[in-house]
This record gives structure tokens, sequence and C-alpha cells, in this order.
């Protein structure tokens, strides 16, 4: 077992060049991931392949959950101690895109192999590179995919199992595909939903100035964007899409606007949504049509101080590994970690590019980099160097 902070930072070259060593591993599982279609509450399929390929790595425990969850656990000397890594299933691509991943001499390219086949397909292979390297932890690693996370799955699937899990977490990983040097160890506070207008059939179009729902949606955000934003406490509107309308020539009846809103203070928080529903009301009053305000996902302010052991560690060994640590919160899984009060970062694998597009790219030589960081940190929290009492 390696032993105290200056070990592991030694040690980090070998365990790159133990992950390089699985590379046809690595690549085959993430093909195979990534060519299954995982949708938000789709995702079944997928969660059972890596569940498979946790079974055949001869994990304990490989098994799923009521909300779809997969499970594997690599059993520890200490079995009272539990490090959780998690990496969400989910894409925001529907099974109707095609998935083909095309593996090239530096780079994966397709729908999700960044955001976030290649944490799966990580995390998949990691017991196959700590059987390499030798290494056996104190700590049951427990390694997590989980579902119902994107958009209106709100970390469902994370959030059950952390309320309804009877193992004590001593600390939590999160895995994300991009970018190397991101360190995430808290969360700002946010609020998502989506605003519909709705215009009846029977709408009076004689009424002054009414236009349709597109129109409306329009005036709902000119009215967002005069909402008075302070420059601190960091808060800002992100309109993330609008659809609405059926062809040219005829006027939209329904239209939708989604939305987050992000600040790091709560006060701040409530205080703009409060503008939004008077917004809201003001221009549903005016128009007539039916304005509706659907709010599906929430996350509060919290997390790990910079000063704190696991981060201080965290970016010690990704400064090793010559790579800047990107420090900066996130809406993202760790916000359940968060909610549990459990300590928690998230590391971002390798470089890539034009996320969320049919074209997601990542490249590969810096996965064994960000793989090495994560080996690093399960055992700077395994050795105890991350506890807060450090």
């Amino acid at each position: 077992m390696v032993k105290g902070i200056g070990q592991i930072l030694a040690e980090l070259q070998r365990f790159r060049d133990a992950a390089g060593k699985t590379k046809e591993s690595l690549l085959a599982n993430l093909v195979m991931i990534g060519e299954i279609p995982a949708p938000t509450f789709g995702e079944s399929e997928r969660v059972r392949f890596v569940q498979d390929r946790f079974s055949e790595s001869g994990l304990q425990n490989s098994s799923s959950d009521e909300v779809g969850n997969g499970f594997g656990i690599l059993p520890g000397k200490d079995r009272a101690k539990n490090i959780l890594v998690v990496a969400h299933a989910d894409t925001v691509f529907s099974e109707k895109v095609d998935h083909t991943i095309t593996v090239e001499t530096e780079r994966v390219v397709g729908p999700g192999v960044a955001d976030n086949s290649i944490s799966l397909a990580a995390l998949a292979t990691l017991p196959m590179i700590l059987d390499h390297l030798g290494l056996e932890l104190d700590s049951n690693l427990i390694l997590m995919v989980n579902s119902r996370s994107l958009g209106r799955g709100n970390l469902e699937g994370l959030r059950f199992f952390l309320k309804n899990n009877q193992m004590p977490i001593r600390a939590g990983v999160c895995v994300e595909g991009v970018e190397l040097g991101r360190l995430t160890i808290g969360s700002f506070g946010m609020l998502r939903g989506e605003i519909t207008c709705q215009v009846s059939d029977q709408y009076d179009w004689t009424r002054f100035g009414t236009s349709g729902a597109i129109v409306t949606i329009n005036e709902i955000i000119n009215r967002l964007v005069e909402i008075p934003l302070p420059r601190r406490p960091k808060t800002s509107i992100v309109l993330g899409s609008i659809e609405g309308g059926t062809s040219f020539n005829t006027v939209a009846t329904r239209a939708t606007l989604r939305f987050e809103i992000r600040s790091e203070s709560e006060e701040l928080l409530a205080d703009v949504r409060q503008h939004l529903e008077d917004a809201i009301a003001e221009v549903s009053s005016a128009s007539g049509a039916d304005v509706t305000l659907d709010i599906f996902a929430r996350r509060k302010k919290g997390g790990i101080l910079s000063s704190h052991p696991l981060a201080r560690h965290s970016r010690s060994i990704m400064k090793e590994l010559g790579v800047e640590p990107r420090l900066s919160p996130s809406a993202s899984e760790i916000s359940a970690f968060v909610d549990g009060d459990i300590p928690a970062v998230t590391l971002g694998l390798t470089e890539g590019g034009q996320i969320r597009q049919l074209k997601e790219f990542i490249r590969i030589d810096p996965v064994f980099t960000g793989i090495a960081q994560l080996v690093g940190v399960l055992l700077a929290i395994d050795g105890g160097y991350c506890d807060e009492h450090e």
C-alpha cells in the first residue's frame, strides 16, 4: 500500500503508465458504452453493460436499485470505510440519434463520448488498473453508475442512493469526461425550469398587441434581462433554449423557454425567482395567454473550502502531473454530496470539445493522466490524508 502524500506524488507516473497499458480495454469499453443510447430516464441498458463489466472484474454486490443506479464494490481491508466514485450514465441525446463512435489515432468522436461515456469506461477499467498496480485499498471502493442525472432527472439517482444507503461514505469523487484540470469542490445555488406559453385555439386575435406564443415568451425574456444582477455575489440567468411554432405561416400557439438561475447567494436566488414570477404574471395578464412556470430542479450553495485537505491534496496531485487545477462551482453530482454533508470533489478526465453536439470528441492520451489523477486522489482519501481533522 502506498503510504504518505509524498509517496503518492512520487508514484503518479507509474499510475499513468499502468493506465496506458489498459488502452485497448479502455477504448473497447468506451465504444461499447458510447454506442448504447442513454437519454435521461432511459439509461438501463447502458447501466447493465457497465454492471456486467464490474462482475467480470470480480467486484462484489454488482447490482442495481429501484431508480436504476448500478453498483460494484471493490472490497477493502477495512470494511467499515467506504469511498464512493460516481459517473452519470445519461446523456442529452435521444435514442433516435446515431450513436456510432469513431476511434481515430489521437481522439474518439461521437455523441456523449465526453459527457459522459469516457467516465463510465474509466470506472469499468479502474479495477484492472488497480490490479496491475498491485494496490489494495483499506476502504471499500463503491463504483456507481448513477441514473437520472441531467435535466429533469435532477440528480435523482445519486440523491436516492445517498438518502437510502446504509454504508457510511467517507468521501465522494465525481468523474466527468472533460476538462482535465477541472476541480469542483462545491455547488452554487441554482434553479432550473421551463416557462411555457400556451394560446388557446379560441384565442381572441383582435386583442391589442397579440402576436402568438413566441412573442409572449420574448416579452418575458425582455423582462428577465432587465432584472438587476450584482457582480458580487455572482449571479446569472442562463437562457438555455427556446422552441415553439410549427411553420412559417402559422401563428405559434405554444412556446417554451428553458432557463437556469445561478447565484452564490440563496437570498439573491429567491429574489430573482420573485422577479421572474412577477414578470410572468404581468405578461400573462397583459397578453391573455396561459403562461406557466415549472421549476423542476434546485441546488443549494455549499461544499468544502479550498483549504480542506481533500481540495488541497487534489490540487497537489494535479500539479505533480503537470495539470493546472481550475476551481469552479458546479450544479452537477457534487450538489448531492453537498446536501448529504459529505466531502467530495469532481475531477475531469481528459481534453475534448464540441460538448453536447453530435461530433463531440475526447483526446485519448490525456485520459491516462486523468486516470492517474483519479487513482492518486483515491489513495489520498484512503490513507486518511483528506480527512478534515488532518
